[in-house]
């Protein structure tokens, strides 16, 4: 029997740091790896039978597919480089990225020169038939209105609202959010989820102007290479290899393993999962609000309130596979987005068999697609049977592209409460949570919830978290090597 195995683990019995992960989410195990790679003995708690969360990779009639998030944004390199570092380097992949909008009964091209949807040239907006003539002439309004200062914070829909118009962020802005946080655009904070357009907002009389600098200096940057990336198999696969690699480094994954209680003990942690008791040096927790704030009602109950306060937003993905025969000729590019305002059951769906080669290798007879269902607000729909919720996809695909066949396999991949929203005065709360987590030594939290729902933020969260570990555990290996020395 190992020492993790035993009734009580304690860290006291070695001289390795050791610290303890709770979450096996993307944050927790990026967290564990960066630790374990330190030379930390890592043992990570996951509550479900897999670890991943909202990335995870399966199958649908024999082919390859995402059931949860399918890419991750290569402009920053955290995510990327995590993979590199997990050994899938020579399985990326970049989508073939050709993206419609429906509305206004067509399938219509997303025009250039938007950032987040906001445009800044009005060229390519009026030649995609987005808006209405009036619509545009709203839009173009902005370049005559004095400056509007965003403050400390705003709502993205309203204060957009206010320089473009409605029509704009109704057909643009939140079909474009929407697949991010599946929150309302109207309701979401503009520093949070756009801090760019936040920035050029402040600094620009217009906001068409401030987003014409944003690409100006996005081009001066000369940024190359795909905007984003996947991984042949599914982006599922990245937790999976992360996993490995953090068993490789020495740490320890347990999954089925919930932990119920987590207590400041002396100068370190006891963490208690069913008949298992943990002691550590520190504790990084990866988990979601709800959770989190439980576990740390004890030892940082005011970083608990803040987190208790976090809402969510639910939704489901229904991936359907058909006859390429069904298909051909129906389905071109990479898939579409649906603004809210339209009145349709899915968002978005996604050509997976077009977006992504390895797909559409897997089986040439086949296509591959999927929809998504679910918004913060809006989620009465997801309560139906999985057969309502397939039915209903085929519906609006049937009005979007005529897909008239019937598929050969379907599944419903429902994700309630996986998404927080992100409303105004979502920095200044998270600031006040990493506050009261930061005066307990040894303690820090990373996810979602915090820094962005983004692949790459979720690690960049880690390693921020991972980092303020090891700085404790360095003085706390500094203290130690003191009194040695007495």
């Amino acid at each position: 029997m190992s020492a993790a195995d035993s009734p009580a683990v304690s860290a006291a019995a070695s001289s390795t740091p050791r610290a303890v992960v709770i979450g096996g989410g993307i944050s927790g195990l990026a967290a564990a790896l960066r630790l374990a790679r330190a030379g930390v003995r890592v043992t990570l708690l996951e509550s479900s039978d897999r670890v991943g969360g909202k990335l995870h990779a399966g199958e649908i009639a024999g082919m390859p597919v995402d059931f949860g998030a399918e890419s991750m944004l290569a402009r920053r390199p955290e995510a990327v480089e995590l993979a590199r570092a997990a050994g899938l380097g020579d399985h990326l992949q970049p989508p073939a990225a050709t993206a419609m909008l429906w509305t206004r009964g067509e399938l219509r091209p997303l025009p250039t020169g938007h950032t987040m949807g906001v445009p800044g040239d009005l060229a390519p907006l009026a030649a995609s038939g987005i808006l209405s003539a009036d619509g545009l002439a709203r839009v173009a309004q902005d370049a005559e209105l004095p400056h509007t200062d965003p403050g400390e914070d705003v709502a993205i829909g309203a204060y957009i609202a206010e320089r473009m118009g409605r029509e704009v962020v109704d057909r643009l802005v939140e079909p474009l959010l929407g697949g991010v946080y599946a929150g309302d655009a109207y309701r979401i904070s503009m520093r949070a989820a756009a801090p760019p357009l936040f920035e050029a907002a402040r600094a620009h009389r217009s906001l068409g102007e401030g987003v014409r600098d944003l690409q100006a200096r996005a081009a001066a940057r000369q940024q190359t290479g795909p905007v984003f990336m996947g991984i042949e198999g599914g982006i599922g696969r990245l937790p999976l290899a992360v996993a490995d690699a953090v068993r490789a480094a020495g740490g320890e994954i347990l999954t089925r393993t919930r932990a119920d209680e987590l207590r400041r003990d002396g100068a370190g942690w006891t963490v208690r999962a069913g008949e298992r008791t943990l002691t550590a040096d520190a504790v990084v927790l990866a988990a979601p609000a709800a959770e989190a704030a439980r576990l740390l009602r004890g030892a940082a109950p005011a970083a608990a309130d803040g987190l208790a306060a976090v809402e969510y937003a639910s939704m489901a993905l229904v991936t359907m596979a058909f006859r390429r025969s069904d298909a051909e000729g129906l389905l071109h590019g990479s898939g579409f987005l649906v603004p809210p305002v339209d009145g349709r059951t899915i968002k978005a769906s996604t050509f997976s068999s077009n977006k992504w080669r390895w797909n559409a290798d897997a089986d040439p007879g086949l296509f591959v697609l999927r929809t998504s269902i679910g918004r913060y607000g809006d989620e009465a729909f997801l309560q139906r049977e999985d057969a309502e919720l397939v039915s209903a996809s085929l519906k609006d695909l049937g009005d979007a592209v005529g897909l008239a066949a019937a598929p050969v396999e379907t599944r419903v991949t429902r994700w309630d409460g996986g998404l927080p929203q992100y409303p105004v005065g979502h920095l200044d709360r998270v600031a006040r949570i990493r506050e009261a987590v930061g005066r307990v030594p040894g303690l820090a939290v990373c996810g979602a919830v915090y820094d962005g729902v983004g692949i790459p933020a979720c690690v960049s969260s880690a390693h921020r978290a991972a980092d303020a570990v090891l700085a404790v555990l360095a003085t706390l290996a500094e203290g130690a090597g003191d009194r040695r020395g007495e």
